[in-house]
C-alpha cells in the first residue's frame, strides 16, 4: 500500500509540475511529454523573453487560452522559453521567434506549423478548424447570431439540402480556410432572419459593407476567391496582428500609404485613399503604415523612405520577384492614386529602382563600394572578375562576414583581374539582379556574356579564395539554381514580414 501511495503521489506531483500563467501552460523538457499526454491537442509557442514580437503576442495568446478554457474546450495553449529549453527548441526545429506548433492527438513527431493571424480570434478559429468540423451546423438563429457577433469575419452557407453538390463545395472551401469560421444551416428561421431567399453563401464582417453575398457557380475555387477578396477591409493597417493576413493572402499587389497617424490631416488622407481603393477590390490591396512607429522604420528603409518624407505612396508586387513602383506625383488624392494604380494594372509603369550617389572614394579601399549608378559599369567590365556582397547595414550575418570580406579584398587589392566589392541593397536596387536574402554573394566572371554565379560555399577566407582561384566553379552555382539553404536574413521576411518570424 505504501508503494502504491508513493507512486500515486509522484504521478500527482508530476502533473502538478505543469504550471500555468494566464491560462497558458508553462512547459519545459521535463514536463513536455506529460503535457502532451494530459492534453492531446495543444498549441505550443516557442519564445524568447527578449523578443519584441513574442511580447506583443502575450495578451492575444493569453486571451485565446482563456476563451477556449471558458468554452470547456479540451484544446490548451502552452509556451516554452526556447532560450532556457534549447534542446527542446532544437528538437522541433525552432529557428526564429515566436515559433508556434500544434500537437494534435498527442502526436509529438510531426506537429503542424501554426499559419494564421496573431489575434485571439484567429488562434481560436484555426484550432477549432484543426480539431472540429470544417463548418459548424447552425440549427437556430441564436447560434448564427453568436457566430457573427463573436468574429470579425464569418461565412455562412445556406443550404436546404446539406448533401447537395453546392453544400459539398462549400464544405470543401471551408476545409481550406484556416482563419475564418464557417457555419452551415438549413433552418428556415435563419434564412428569414438574414433575408436569404435561396441557397447560397454570405460573408458577414464588421467593416465596410457589413456583408457580401456570393454570386456565381458554387465551386471550391470560386468560393475561395470570393472569401479572399472580401475578408479584408478595403483599407487595412499594417500591424503585428494584420501582417499574416496581408502577406498570406492571395492578393500580391500592394499599395502602401506611409503616413503619421497623429498628423492633423490623417483622416483626410484616409478618405482619399479609401475612395481610390473601391475600384481595385480583389486586384490591389490598400495598406497604410504609421510612419512614426519605431517598428516600421525598417519598412520605410526598404522603400528608400525616411519618416520626414511621409506621407508617401509606394506600390509593390510580391510575386516570385519583388518589384517596387513610385508615383510621379506625391500629392495624395483619390484621382492621383486611381491613375497610378490604373497604369500599374495596364502594365505601363516602370519599376522604381533606388540608388545612392557614387562615393568619391568608392574604389580607394580594398573592397570597392558599388551603388545602383555604377553597378553595371563595374561588374560587367569584360576584363574583370567581380565578386560582390549584397548586404544590409543592420544584418547580423553581414556584420559577422565583414572582417572576412575585408581580408578577401586586401588579398586581391592589387590583382589585375579580380575585384572584391560590396553593395548596400537596402539603398540600391538593380533590375538585372534580384536579392532575396542578406548577405547574398554573387560572382560576375570576365567576358561579354554578363554571366552571374551564385556563391554557395563556406563563408571563410579559404572558401572564398578557392572559389575565386577556380574561376567561380568551386562553391558556385549558376544564378537561380538552388544551392544550400541560406542562413541569411530574407529581405521580405525582415523588411515586411519581420514581425512574425524573427
Amino acid at each position: 500500500m505504501l508503494k502504491l501511495f508513493l507512486l500515486c503521489t509522484l504521478a500527482v506531483l508530476s502533473r502538478a509540475d505543469i504550471g500555468e500563467e494566464d491560462d497558458v501552460l508553462v512547459l519545459k523538457k521535463s514536463n513536455f511529454e506529460e503535457a502532451l499526454k494530459a492534453h492531446p491537442n495543444i498549441l505550443v509557442e516557442f519564445y524568447a523573453p527578449w523578443c519584441g514580437h513574442c511580447k506583443a503576442l502575450v495578451p492575444e495568446y493569453a486571451k485565446a487560452a482563456s476563451m477556449l478554457k471558458a468554452e470547456g474546450s479540451e484544446i490548451r495553449l502552452a509556451k516554452v522559453d526556447a532560450t532556457e529549453e534549447a534542446d527542446l527548441a532544437q528538437e522541433y526545429g525552432v529557428r526564429g521567434y515566436p515559433t508556434i506548433k500544434f500537437f494534435k492527438g498527442g502526436d509529438k513527431e510531426s506537429p503542424k506549423e501554426y499559419s494564421a493571424g496573431r489575434q485571439a480570434d484567429d488562434i481560436v478559429n484555426w484550432l477549432k478548424k484543426r480539431t472540429g468540423p470544417a463548418a459548424t451546423t447552425l440549427g437556430e438563429v441564436a447560434e448564427a447570431e453568436s457566430m457573427i457577433a463573436h468574429n470579425e469575419v464569418a461565412v455562412i452557407g445556406f443550404f436546404k439540402d446539406v448533401e447537395s453538390e453546392g453544400a459539398k463545395a462549400f464544405l470543401n472551401a471551408a476545409e481550406a480556410v484556416d482563419d475564418v469560421p464557417f457555419g452551415i444551416t438549413s433552418n428556415d428561421a435563419v434564412y428569414s432572419k438574414f433575408e436569404v431567399s435561396k441557397d447560397g453563401v454570405v460573408l458577414f464582417k464588421k467593416f465596410d459593407e457589413g456583408r457580401n453575398t456570393f454570386d456565381g457557380e458554387l465551386s471550391k475555387a470560386d468560393l475561395l476567391a470570393f472569401i479572399k477578396a472580401n475578408q479584408l477591409p478595403l483599407v487595412i493597417e499594417f500591424t503585428e496582428q494584420t501582417a499574416p493576413k496581408i502577406f498570406g493572402g492571395e492578393i500580391k499587389s500592394h499599395i502602401l500609404m506611409f503616413v503619421p497617424k497623429a498628423a492633423d490631416d490623417f483622416a483626410d488622407k484616409m478618405v482619399e485613399f479609401k475612395k481610390a481603393s473601391e475600384g481595385f477590390k480583389g486586384k490591389i490591396l490598400f495598406i497604410f503604415i504609421d510612419s512614426e512607429v519605431d517598428d516600421n522604420q525598417r519598412i520605410l528603409e526598404f522603400f528608400g523612405l525616411k519618416k520626414e518624407e511621409c506621407p508617401a505612396i509606394r506600390l509593390i508586387t510580391l510575386e516570385d520577384e519583388m518589384t517596387k513602383y513610385r508615383p510621379e506625383s506625391e500629392a495624395i488624392t483619390a484621382d492621383n492614386i486611381v491613375a497610378f494604380c490604373t497604369l500599374f494594372t495596364e502594365g505601363k509603369l516602370k519599376p522604381h529602382l533606388m540608388s545612392q550617389d557614387i562615393p568619391e572614394d568608392w574604389d580607394k579601399n580594398p573592397v570597392r563600394v558599388l551603388v545602383g549608378k555604377n553597378f553595371e559599369e563595374v561588374v560587367f567590365d569584360s576584363k574583370k572578375n567581380v565578386f560582390v556582397e549584397f548586404y544590409a547595414p543592420w544584418c547580423g550575418h553581414c556584420k559577422q562576414l565583414d572582417p572576412i570580406w575585408t581580408k578577401l579584398g586586401e588579398k586581391y587589392q592589387d590583382s589585375a583581374d579580380i575585384v572584391v566589392a560590396k553593395m548596400d541593397s537596402t539603398a540600391n536596387e538593380i533590375e538585372t539582379v534580384k536579392v532575396h536574402s542578406f548577405p547574398t554573394l554573387k560572382f560576375f566572371p570576365a567576358g561579354d556574356e554578363h554571366k552571374v554565379v551564385d556563391y554557395n560555399g563556406e563563408r571563410t577566407l579559404e572558401g572564398f579564395t578557392k572559389f575565386l582561384e577556380s574561376g567561380g566553379k568551386d562553391g558556385g552555382a549558376p544564378a537561380g539554381e538552388e544551392g544550400e539553404e541560406d542562413d541569411g536574413i530574407d529581405t521580405l521576411q525582415l523588411c515586411l514580414h519581420d514581425r512574425l518570424n524573427r
